[in-house]
């Protein structure tokens, strides 16, 4: 057990614990702990000591051994400790068992602690939608036939969520509830389907800045439009996607998106929750891939960022994006140059956006990736195929339009593979 030194006696205190199963390590099972202490930080609270447990396999009833949990009973009695995160998944049954071996000390799980931050950082009304809907539909059988009058959900870490401040309903009204928020998500969706149409049919290029939560990406956001995103050094301090019109000095205006940072760890039904919001990555034209080179665990978390966003692409059907990876805080790591990452290394940038230093090298990267992306060409169609000029002004940017007696002269701006489909159209 490791005892942390609490540096807020107003935050409430909690204890972390998991399991080190045999395909894991200590190691491993720290750094992971690192990150859950991040996120309770940010969710405000405060952590009192990290317990782990080597096992060959967790308890089905409690996931941890007995002697344990009679030691983290003793630990929250004695220190007046009301919270205990475990880093992992846990059943429903769990929780309860687990809680009622302990004396009025709330238990919550990972996915528990990373809703509860989604919960208070949602702005928009599709954010608090997709919050809401996750929260219940992983919350409820959680929470519901606990003995308890479910008051834990009046307040504090792990309890949060927009709509009804008490789950005190049954099932039913909980899975009607369901069943209304996703009808309004879906018409809310259909907006966005929309607006993307508008985006790609406008033929201006569309960017998504992505990468894992707390890398720097909405400060890169603001360095580049100029606006005024929020920016925090916490886990998830942007959860509803920014969109701003820029002016690029020689590609012209494009549009780009901030986005919801990915984690280790996160659990499918959550990305499949946040399906709106990460369709950001999925149709952008370009993606920028923010990665924080200062930390001892960029490796890893660029690894889990491009797993992450090569899913999203491939469930959804859609071709693979131009990445530009973008090594960012270079001013806090003097090693950043030397930094190996297993990805191409004429798509690397390194900058640090606060500084602003290589965004210039950036946009650059940025304008040099847009003119390889589409290009202008002029198509002579004969007034005998005049029906698929409808189809082109559908499918490309339409520049200027001349009809002649020969048939209708169209200038414009597609990319390689409409205007592969129109070659024989083309006006030499």
């Amino acid at each position: 057990m490791e005892v942390i030194n609490n540096t807020d006696k107003k935050r409430p205190l909690a204890v972390l614990a998991n399991v080190v199963l045999p395909d894991t390590d200590v190691e491993q099972c720290e750094k992971s702990l690192d990150e859950l202490e991040e996120l309770l930080h940010t969710a405000g609270g405060e952590v009192y000591c990290r317990m782990l447990q080597l096992k060959s396999h967790p308890e089905p009833d409690t996931f941890v051994g007995k002697g344990k949990l009679k030691e983290l009973d003793e630990i929250c009695s004695t220190n007046n400790i009301s919270l205990v995160v475990f880093d992992t998944e846990l059943s429903p049954s769990q929780i309860r068992n687990i809680e009622n071996q302990l004396n009025n000390v709330s238990v919550i799980d990972r996915t528990m602690l990373i809703l509860d931050i989604f919960a208070s950082h949602a702005v928009t009304r599709e954010g608090i939608l997709q919050v809401e809907i996750a929260h219940l539909k992983y919350t409820a059988p959680r929470l519901i036939g606990k003995g308890k009058d479910l008051s834990r959900l009046g307040g504090g870490i792990g309890t949060r969520g927009p709509g009804e401040s008490k789950l005190e309903v049954d099932r039913r009204h909980i899975k009607h509830r369901i069943t209304a928020l996703e009808h309004e998500l879906k018409e809310l969706e259909k907006n966005r389907i929309t607006q993307h149409s508008k985006r790609k049919k406008s033929g201006i290029t569309s960017i998504a800045v992505a990468g894992y939560t707390n890398a720097g990406k909405s400060t890169l956001m603001n360095y580049i439009t100029g606006g005024n995103i929020l920016c925090e050094d916490k886990l998830f301090a942007t959860l509803d996607p920014t969109t701003r019109k820029v002016v690029l000095p020689k590609a012209g205006e494009v549009i780009i998106t901030d986005t919801v940072g990915f984690i280790n760890n996160l659990p499918h039904h959550l990305i499949k929750a946040f399906k709106s919001t990460l369709d950001e990555v999925v149709y952008a034209d370009i993606i920028l891939l923010v990665v924080d080179v200062s930390d001892s665990e960029a490796d890893m978390k660029l690894d889990v960022c491009c797993r992450l966003v090569n899913s999203l692409i491939t469930d959804r059907g859609e071709v693979a994006k131009p990445i530009i990876y973008v090594f960012n805080k270079c001013d806090k790591s003097e090693q950043y140059s030397l930094a190996c990452f297993n990805v191409p290394r004429e798509d690397c940038v390194y900058i640090s956006a606060k500084e602003g230093t290589g965004c210039d090298k950036l946009i650059e990267k940025i304008e040099n990736v847009i003119s390889g992306l589409k290009k202008k060409v002029v198509l002579e169609i004969p007034h005998s195929m005049a029906r698929i000029e409808s189809e082109i002004r559908k499918t490309c940017t339409v520049c200027d339009v001349e009809y002649t007696a020969e048939g209708i002269v169209m200038e414009i701006i597609a990319d390689e593979k409409i205007i592969g489909k129109y070659k024989d159209f083309i006006k030499q």
